[in-house]
């Protein structure tokens, strides 16, 4: 019998918790923080995946809106932060750690996914390197303990528009399962010097108003689930937000899946920044949570 590959969390004891109680303590405090649903349940999320101390709050808004008694298999879209990827790669691995519990993924889906010809794998390196994906699994562990589901990691790295219309095409049959959840992992606008962005309009106000109104247009285009919409908007701004690519898969499989009898509604319901900028010496990221409902026309 094969030995079990498994993908350690890496980033655990430095990005988020590695003691297991304390980390579950953490996410209830903040899924509970974070209210009731307001918009869900939701079919595919945008979450970001800095370090939990900054963003695990804005994260917990989105896994809130997951009604978990139907999924049975997590979709976790990452941008490629470390490594030049065209198009999209899936992990060998077996299994993803996490203090919790171990998340199991899904390899008859991968086989399905590689025999497209669309995927790649990545090497275990790549996989362990990568925090788009990890930043996830805890909550994901938290939101779904007790239920028997799967998980499918891809990292995303950069296609033609072409290609980007086609990843659309072939996940569209996959989000509008109501199985399947998605999470479209992004941070937003990455702001100052050391980031090599510092897009300021003064008529918008103060640093930070500048960035929140700018992220802003980005979110209010996103929700229009149009992926030239956004596209245009990252063209003319430039704006620093990590996770365009996944994003754009997603725009595109809901566009390929508009002419069904599904309506498609996509809504940010927080935003927050790692800090205010006031000065050009200043720097910031920013945290936007969203949550996609799918309902009969």
């Amino acid at each position: 019998m094969a030995r079990e590959i498994v993908r350690r969390d890496t980033h655990a004891g430095s990005w988020y918790e590695d003691a297991a109680e304390v980390l579950d303590s953490q996410l209830t405090n903040w899924l509970q923080s974070a209210g009731p649903s307001v918009h869900g349940p939701a079919r595919a999320l945008i979450v970001p995946h800095a370090g939990y101390a900054y963003s695990g709050p804005c994260a917990a808004y989105a896994y809130k809106e997951v009604d978990t008694t139907r999924i049975k298999r997590v979709f976790i879209l990452g941008p490629s932060h470390h490594v030049s990827l065209s198009g999209c790669a899936l992990s060998k691995a077996d299994v993803y750690q996490t203090p919790l519990y171990n998340l199991k993924i899904d390899k008859q889906l991968n086989k399905e996914l590689l025999e497209s010809r669309m995927f790649e794998e990545m090497s275990m390196r790549t996989d362990e390197d990568e925090h788009s994906i990890e930043m996830h699994l805890p909550y994901v562990a938290k939101i779904m303990q007790g239920k028997e589901f799967k998980i499918v990691p891809i990292l995303v790295g950069s296609s033609s528009s072409d290609r980007e219309v086609a990843y659309g095409k072939l996940l569209s049959k996959y989000l509008i399962n109501e199985e399947n959840l998605f999470v479209i992992s992004s941070d937003f606008c990455h702001w100052g010097s050391r980031f090599g962005y510092q897009h300021y309009d003064r008529n918008w106000g103060a640093i930070y108003e500048s960035i929140e109104k700018l992220d802003r247009m980005g979110m209010d285009l996103i929700e229009t689930c149009k992926a030239s919409v956004f596209k245009n908007y990252l063209n003319e701004y430039g704006n620093t937000i990590c996770g365009r690519n996944p994003i754009l898969l997603l725009l595109n499989a809901i566009e390929h899946s508009l002419n069904s009898n599904l309506d498609f509604k996509l809504k940010f319901i927080n935003y927050a920044q790692s800090s205010k900028c006031m000065n050009q010496k200043d720097s910031s990221v920013s945290y936007a949570s969203a949550s996609l409902v799918i309902n009969q026309k």
